[in-house]
């Protein structure tokens, strides 16, 4: 965990995650996924960046298998933008900041 990302679990995403009044993007990922260990550096990235207007969680695909089924997600990395306890946007595999930045819409879902 970086110093602005938290870690989410199936015991806390509901308050965490879905009641936050802030947005919170969660990156869904695995210890021994190559694409995650790519993706995460740049979720540190969007989590200094947006300090303030977005919370950034990192939930562990492999111990919290309830949210992994809940959210449909087939492939990790997966990022999810959580606005109001509603999913708004999801980024599946590693692709370069500007494009995960562009399609989760932040710019749009954070002012």
């Amino acid at each position: 965990m970086g110093a602005n990302t938290f870690e989410a679990t199936t015991a806390n995403f509901q308050t965490e995650v879905l009641n936050s009044e802030t947005p919170v993007l969660v990156d869904f990922w695995a210890e021994w996924c190559g694409p995650c260990k790519m993706v995460s550096p740049i979720v540190e990235e969007i989590a200094n960046e947006y300090g303030g207007k977005l919370r950034v969680a990192k939930l562990d695909a492999d111990t919290n298998q309830d949210v992994i089924m809940q959210y449909g997600i087939m492939g990790i990395p997966t990022l999810i933008l959580f606005k109001g306890g509603e999913a708004v946007a999801r980024v599946t595999g590693y692709k370069p900041k500007d494009k995960i930045t562009s399609e989760l819409g932040l710019a749009k879902h954070l002012n």
